[in-house]
């Protein structure tokens, strides 16, 4: 394993939850409880006590809790909890696979007058 791989397991690590999941997690606390069976405790900060659950990040102490929550990256990711996730229907419209057929355009009836 190189430099280069070492660097993306860093990142496969640190990533943290989508927010289509994060959304589930608030409309279902059950899906939230499923999720944080499988961390261990010991392995969490505060061993797993406080946790942010629109931006699904465990902290130490409270103190920190709390002051994350009074942040902008908290307050931005719950700006983007209540715009909603994208459809399978807007990313392929995106990503230019959607059906475009264009304005329609009247058929013209030609007569043509022979004399």
């Amino acid at each position: 394993m190189g430099v280069f791989a070492k660097r993306s397991m860093a990142k496969t690590r640190r990533r943290r939850r989508d927010l289509d999941q994060i959304a589930s997690d608030i409309a279902s606390p059950r899906h939230l409880e499923l999720y944080k069976e499988t961390k261990d405790v010991e392995d969490l900060p505060g061993l797993g006590q406080h946790y942010c659950i629109p931006c699904a990040k465990w902290f130490d102490t409270e103190t920190n809790l709390t002051s994350h929550k009074k942040g902008k990256p908290h307050r931005r990711q719950l700006k983007q909890l209540k715009d909603g996730a994208f459809t399978h229907k807007e990313a392929n419209a995106a990503s230019g696979l959607g059906v475009d057929n264009g304005p329609v355009k009247p058929k013209m009836d030609m007569e043509i007058d022979i004399a």
